[in-house]
């Protein structure tokens, strides 16, 4: 959809209205585009009719309390899109506004870019003293109290505890001691602030969580690198967080962020499934003998009846086959968990909470054990109406063998998760508040409505919203081909020789230039390993540098391959002639074997619904947009989106995850577009 089709194209509920209103005339949107035209004329930028017209309909929602769906693509300006309208909304209305986004990626880029040049460009209007910060969760912080030796060493972290056959006895004393002269430095503690960065495994070393934390109990806590930052978040006129701590202020009653009435949430499209993982719950009888052994070591109270449930809970799993529980936990797995419940409970009696003990190993010991109470009352109480429970286990991985597959002899992991996040997010994100929901990636065949049910919009029940797609500035037809590999055979459980081959064809044509998006590490190593037998080109592979390094060459050098898995699918910007190729090998539907989504789909279907759409193929369609809009990042780039999976070309929910896509000229043809990708590698290597 172009943008000037889109100006007349707005959403209310289930029903696509035309609106035929100029930006200008919204409700509230007057100054907010005044102050958007003022920032771009300032910054030498170029004005926008996409970006106008959602900064118009933002404001428009905050002045009238509606909730608000925006789609825009890449190219719009997005950003500035949404932060315009906030920086007046918190100058005009003196209430702090909350920003949330996926990833800690985009966090950082509002806040040490787009934020900076926006308050630059408006230097002189009320808007340029607004005061942002930045909040995380409390383990992104370093803590002062347990980098002065107040916590006791985690079980299994220490240096002595490392496998020195491998050499990361030395890294992880490199690492740790780096991060102890840094935090000496840093104004911050911020992790993402030290560069390079260092291993989880050293990170846990300086970092506490929230439940660990001693809190106003701490000898340090004035010092704090999280409560000031929290602290700074509470004077500020916006605060930029993430989508797992919005959540977390939401549904666990904790006071977080500071009390708001209005919350933008970018990066919406992934809302659904990081709610979801905040809210997802894992208990493994490791857990039960680790809690125990902290409660043996930091208190007086009995841990063994705890050691004791942990065992029979872990002989109760054996033979117990890794998947959904769909009637409930079985009988045997239910006494255990009581076992657990109880003996956890009476622990936590015997180490009563105490306002002036200062103790962190006794801390320690009482968020362990009181995570385990909470997992095991939760698990026992499961309504498969609201709540699903099922059975994992880690396969391991054997020098010479690889990955050796899982069995039902492996060690288990008890989980539990929300059938659906609609009701928690209507009820603890919308009711009270305004929100505006963003991305490139909201709608499917230009219907919300998917993505409107996922967020609690939809139903008996459901508070009014609107949706909007503003298009992109971008000419899809004429700047891409979308490249259909209907001739290949149907992807079997690896990458095939027939993809393999293809893969080399299309890298040969465009002379490098490719991203490959795989399925799976495994795929996107073979498919490396097979180009660099075939062909001279430079392949780099996700995880044999820093993603951010690989990115960063992939660049630099135009004729180069980036080849890697789901992280790349999204968040990779690479403008001009570096990125010419998109490769996918095939349609990334949710694992066959992953619960949550058998689950959901079971439920759509008992419901008289497609599960299979409801779920697979929607989950599906959005991942390829996103990673499909990798290609075209400017106006001026060109390029082929070539998905190497027949089925999209031969079933019929193909038709329905291409309409997803954006709407590039396309082709089931492979001499047409080989001959393209020749035209274009010429073009670049102007010969």
């Amino acid at each position: 959809m172009s943008e000037s089709e889109s100006l007349a194209n707005q959403r209310e509920g289930d029903v696509l209205a035309p609106t035929g209103l100029e930006p200008e005339t919204l409700p509230g949107a007057q100054p907010v585009l005044e102050l958007l035209d003022s920032a771009v004329a300032s910054s030498g930028g170029q004005n926008r009719p996409g970006q106008r017209t959602m900064a118009a309909h933002v404001a428009q929602a905050l002045e009238t309390d509606r909730h608000l769906l925006v789609q825009a693509g890449t190219g719009t300006g997005k950003s500035l899109g949404y932060l315009v309208p906030a920086l007046h909304y918190a100058q005009t209305s003196d209430k702090p506004i909350i920003v949330a986004t996926a990833t800690l990626a985009l966090q950082s880029q509002i806040v040490n870019r787009d934020i900076p040049r926006l308050l630059e460009s408006v230097e002189g209007q009320p808007e340029s003293e607004t005061e942002v910060a930045i909040l995380k969760g409390r383990n992104n912080y370093a803590c002062l109290h347990k980098v002065e030796g107040g916590y006791p060493e985690d079980e299994g972290e220490t240096l002595f505890d490392m496998d020195t056959s491998t050499g990361s006895t030395g890294k992880l004393g490199e690492e740790i001691l780096r991060l102890r002269k840094w935090v000496d430095t840093t104004d911050t503690g911020d992790r993402d602030e030290l560069m390079p960065g260092v291993s989880d495994r050293a990170w846990r070393q300086v970092s506490v969580s929230s439940a660990e934390c001693l809190g106003k109990r701490c000898p340090l806590v004035e010092s704090c690198f999280s409560e000031l930052a929290r602290a700074r978040a509470s004077e500020s006129d916006i605060v930029i967080t993430n989508h797992a701590l919005l959540a977390i202020n939401a549904f666990e009653g904790i006071g977080v962020l500071p009390e708001h009435e209005v919350v933008i949430i970018d990066e919406a499209h992934e809302l659904a499934d990081r709610v979801t993982g905040a809210v997802t719950g894992a208990l493994s009888p490791l857990m039960i003998s680790s809690a125990a052994r902290s409660l043996r070591k930091h208190t007086k109270a009995s841990h063994e009846p705890l050691e004791q449930a942990g065992r029979a809970l872990d002989q109760a799993l054996d033979g117990v086959p890794a998947e959904l529980l769909p009637k409930g936990l079985p009988p045997r797995v239910a006494s255990a968990l009581q076992a657990v419940r109880d003996s956890a409970r009476a622990a936590l009696s015997d180490t009563k909470s105490d306002s002036k003990n200062t103790d962190a190993g006794r801390q320690m010991a009482r968020a362990k054990v009181t995570e385990v109470l909470e997992l095991a009352e939760r698990m026992l109480g499961v309504n498969d109406e609201h709540e699903v429970v099922w059975v994992s286990r880690q396969g391991s991985w054997e020098p010479g063998r690889g990955y050796i597959a899982a069995d039902d002899s492996d060690p288990a992991t008890l989980n539990v998760a929300p059938l659906s996040v609609a009701g928690r997010l209507r009820e603890g994100l919308f009711d009270g508040r305004t929100a505006v929901l963003t991305s490139a990636t909201l709608t499917v065949g230009e219907s919300f409505d998917a993505a409107a049910g996922a967020l609690g919009l939809q139903g008996q029940g459901a508070p009014r919203w609107e949706g909007i797609d503003v298009g992109s500035p971008f000419d899809y037809p004429k700047q891409g081909v979308l490249y259909l590999a209907s001739d290949l055979p149907k992807p079997g459980r690896g990458i095939s020789e027939e993809q393999l081959q293809r893969v080399v064809e299309l890298v040969e044509a465009s002379r490098g230039g490719a991203l490959g998006l795989f399925s799976s590490k495994r795929a996107a190593e073979l498919a490396a390993e097979y180009v660099r037998e075939h062909t001279d080109l430079n392949i780099l592979v996700q995880g044999e540098s820093s993603l951010r390094a690989l990115v960063k060459e992939f660049s630099e050098d135009v004729n180069s391959c980036l080849f890697g898995t789901m992280s790349l699918w999204q968040g990779v910007d690479v403008p001009g002639d570096s990125c010419r190729l998109v490769m996918m090998d095939r349609i990334p539907f949710p694992r066959p074997d992953d619960p949550l989504s058998a689950a959901r789909t079971r439920a759509v279907a008992q419901n008289g619904g497609n599960g299979f759409m409801a779920v697979s193929a929607y989950h599906a369609a959005i991942r390829m947009a996103q990673g499909a809009g990798r290609l075209i990042r400017s106006v001026g780039d060109r390029g082929v989106v070539a998905v190497l999976d027949s089925r999209i070309a031969t079933q019929r929910y193909g038709s329905y995850i291409v309409r997803a896509l954006p709407p590039f000229w396309t082709t089931q043809r492979t001499e047409i577009v080989i001959g393209a990708l020749e035209r274009l590698a010429a073009s670049v290597n102007k010969e």
